[in-house]
């Protein structure tokens, strides 16, 4: 199934979603020279659940290989519950962004200033665990199975990364609402493009049947 046609209002809306940034352990390679120093992936390209809508069915979730090839990656901050203090940045060189063969690498350099000392200490202490990432949406289409209710909506280009962020709470609610509002929409959208092209259908067939009687 195409992208829907009127899927322009859900490109201007920032997406969050769940990943995890952990402390680099002794004896790992570093991508930044520091001694307070975190990694993970925002993304990967596997299939994975988006959420679980009960008797309509789970909506999965894929990022496509080359989604971030086009990516505004220039600006990059990582905060806390995505607001207020910048503890590091892409263009300050302590923050690193940037699509691998798993998919889009986190780094951080978290030994810049206290604040950022302080975050690092929480997340090596494991008293932060989860961390979330905001993003544009760009092009994507929605898979079905047949006969099936499940859908996956699949990203094939992601325009712009705002930025990544500790959460105090990992499945937190907002950025399950966030993800929920979005995909419901792209699932009616998609449903009035189906519904569309199944009434384009119908009247073709009709056409079809006065042509045949006509004749």
């Amino acid at each position: 199934m195409a992208t829907p046609r009127n899927n322009e209002k859900f490109k201007d809306q920032a997406q969050m979603r769940t990943m995890v940034l952990r402390s680099a352990q002794q004896g790992e390679k570093k991508r930044l020279d520091s001694e307070r120093y975190v990694e993970g992936h925002a993304a990967d390209y596997e299939t994975y659940l988006l959420y679980d809508d009960g008797d309509y069915g789970k909506v999965y979730e894929r990022f496509e290989p080359g989604c971030f090839a086009e990516t505004d990656l220039s600006d990059v901050i990582l905060q806390f519950d995505h607001a207020g203090r910048v503890y590091a940045r892409t263009t300050n060189g302590t923050l690193l962004v940037e699509a691998d063969k798993e998919g889009l690498f986190v780094a951080a350099d978290l030994d810049k200033t206290e604040g950022a000392r302080a975050l690092y200490d929480d997340i090596a202490a494991q008293m932060i665990t989860k961390m979330s990432w905001r993003f544009r949406v760009g092009t994507y289409h929605v898979e079905r199975t047949e006969g099936s209710k499940d859908i996956t909506i699949v990203h094939t280009k992601i325009p712009k990364v705002y930025d990544v962020s500790a959460v105090s709470i990992p499945a937190n609610n907002a950025t399950e609402i966030n993800a929920r509002s979005w995909g419901d929409g792209v699932i009616a959208a998609a449903a009035r493009s189906e519904a569309e092209l199944e009434e384009k259908r119908r009247r073709l067939r009709a056409k079809i049947k006065i042509l045949e009687v006509s004749t």
